[in-house]
């Protein structure tokens, strides 16, 4: 009975704080935890639970240099993953890493029927846990959320993530985004 009065509560509150949007656009503010969560309802993808603002998934949506990456989690439905109790890692490829592939790569990946396959690079930027830049020195490799292994290596005194570098280390309630400079591409079979 509970669950269902969780998000009998959460719909009621989103319905409340959409219908009290103020439509003149010159007084509004952006919000990017509303937008995110109205515009994966308005793509019919599931709805946003929780509180987006404060994690993981919060700090890609403030970021003018994710809005590719949020496009990408939105495209593969995994918003909800992000928002959950974690810990988690996120190593977060900047909007300049994504245009430094192939082109066309990212527009294919964005198609409907690729979704598999973008879930699966998202998850492969997605470890259990939550350790600092320098703690991640300690590691040969990281269990990732794709069920593969992504390595660490130390080069000049500083740990790189499966050859990325981390520009920026960013706190969130449910864990810690790293920013990095370049998309990681689990391994083929």
């Amino acid at each position: 009975m509970k669950p269902i009065k969780h998000l009998l509560l959460v719909f009621a509150l989103a319905t409340f704080v959409c219908s009290c949007k103020d439509t003149d656009t010159s007084k509004t503010t952006s919000d990017p935890t509303t937008e995110a969560a109205t515009s994966s309802k308005e793509s019919g993808q599931a709805f946003i639970e929780g509180d987006v603002g404060s994690t993981v998934l919060g700090v890609a949506i403030g970021s003018k240099d994710h809005t590719t990456l949020v496009a990408a989690v939105q495209a593969a439905s995994l918003e909800n993953a992000l928002v959950n109790a974690g810990p988690l890692m996120v190593f977060a490829p900047t909007n300049e890493a994504f245009a430094a592939l192939p082109e066309g790569t990212v527009e294919n990946l964005l198609k409907p029927e690729n979704k598999d396959a973008l879930a699966n690079i998202l998850k492969y930027h997605v470890t259990p846990g939550n350790y600092s830049k320098d703690f991640l020195k300690k590691f040969k490799k990281l269990g990732q959320a794709n069920n593969g292994y992504v390595q660490v290596e130390v080069v000049d005194g500083e740990p790189m993530i499966g050859g990325a570098k981390i520009l920026a280390s960013i706190s969130a309630g449910n864990g810690i985004v790293h920013v990095i400079d370049k998309v990681l591409l689990p391994p083929t079979e």
